[in-house]
């Protein structure tokens, strides 16, 4: 099973995950990071492209 986490004292909710995998990651109406933790397989190479891209490196996928 694929599992995301977001180390939320590191994220500074930049939102580049927001733009790498839509279907995973969010921001609220306040600007802050939202996310699926556990987001279907399928979503697994946009969840990888949003970990790279996340210039603090605060994401996580795992499984």
């Amino acid at each position: 099973m694929l599992r995301i986490t977001v180390d939320m004292n590191v994220c500074q909710d930049h939102g580049q995950c927001v733009f790498a995998a839509p279907d995973v990651f969010t921001l609220d109406d306040d600007g802050r990071l939202a996310y699926v933790a556990t987001p279907d397989d399928s979503l697994r190479a946009d969840a990888e492209d949003a970990a790279d891209v996340c210039p603090l490196q605060a994401i996580r996928v795992e499984g």
